[in-house]
């Protein structure tokens, strides 16, 4: 056999086994979990996996999972709830158990301690009529044909459909409390998730105390002044606190490079007075987009509210955050 076709042929079963496990689906399943989930957001619990050996490497996943998605949760590994663990769970917490067979031991023991409603245990198990089952006010059914691996002994399907039946449950959550990017990005404040979903660009802008500024009646040479003075590759021209232009690095050698090139020249002359800009508001992703999509990159924008100037923007800023327009 060669190995290309051992891939493919793993990879082949676990989608046909997740497609089956699609298939299973009822209404039923649906409505309890969903009122099962509607009680725990106005309780205040959480959702708690108990699983062992794979089927608790799952249940940490879907932990991790969930607590993204603004809900508390966490692994209880049965073995050590017997030994003070159980102390965890309180009786408006969901618990998700985890098993192929539905006859964990170490599941079963802890079954007559656990402090949580029975209606508000949920199974993810590969046998849907088992001890474990019975104790379970909804179960989900995980069963798979076979497992990948080539002597049908380590959890591979059965693992990946308990771990995609509870990702289908996460986005279920997530529909049912209307979780906005914004909400998801308050618990990923890291990264560029976060960064893209909560950053903004008064994060990240020099103020107007950095910025060079001069007025209409400056010259070229007050400009190059100014820009020595603050070199952030940019100038603005404000009248009496209102905003009317803006000079980059480009216009000066622009203005330089033509006859009336003097320094004595005035700013009127090449000043732009209608430059892509940003608010303090304005997201720092959404502002790198606009200044790297699109044919001329822009180094630097102002940052401006009704003609008001506050300061500058510069893309070199931005990627030295590691925002990046591509990710």
């Amino acid at each position: 056999m060669s190995k290309i076709k051992i891939l493919r042929d793993v990879l082949n079963l676990e989608a046909k086994s997740i497609e089956l496990a699609a298939k299973r689906l009822n209404n039923e399943s649906i409505l309890k979990i969903e009122a099962i989930f509607n009680e725990l957001i106005q309780t205040g619990g959480d959702i708690v996996f108990c699983g062992v050996g794979k089927s608790g490497l799952i249940g940490a996943k879907l932990a991790s999972t969930f607590t993204s998605l603004g809900l508390r949760s966490f692994l209880l590994h049965p073995t050590e709830a017997l030994h003070g663990d159980l102390g965890r769970v309180r009786e408006n917490d969901v618990i998700v158990f985890l098993s192929k067979s539905g006859t964990t031991e170490e599941i079963l023991k802890i079954l007559p301690f656990l402090k949580s409603k029975k209606s508000n245990t949920v199974g993810l198990l590969g046998a849907v009529r088992s001890p474990i089952g019975n104790e379970c006010a909804v179960v989900f059914d995980c069963s798979v044909e076979k497992e990948a691996c080539i002597n049908n002994q380590a959890p591979t399907t059965s693992s990946t459909v308990a771990l995609a039946m509870g990702d289908a449950l996460a986005v279920l959550f997530e529909h049912i409390v209307n979780l906005s990017k914004e909400g998801f990005a308050e618990n990923h404040p890291g990264g560029f998730l976060g960064k893209s979903l909560r950053m903004k660009v008064s994060d990240l802008m020099w103020k107007r105390s950095d910025c060079a500024i001069v007025d209409s009646s400056a010259t070229l040479k007050d400009v190059i002044l100014a820009m020595t003075n603050k070199p952030l590759g940019a100038c603005a021209v404000i009248d009496k606190d209102k905003f009317v232009g803006l000079i980059v690095e480009g216009d000066i050698r622009r203005c330089l490079s033509t006859g009336d090139g003097n320094l004595s020249v005035s700013v009127k002359t090449f000043l732009n007075e209608k430059p892509s800009f940003v608010t303090r508001d304005t997201l720092a992703f959404d502002a790198l987009r606009l200044m790297e999509e699109r044919d001329s990159t822009i180094a630097v924008v102002p940052v401006l509210d009704k003609n008001e100037f506050f300061g500058f923007l510069r893309l070199h800023d931005l990627l030295k955050a590691g925002l990046s327009p591509s990710s």
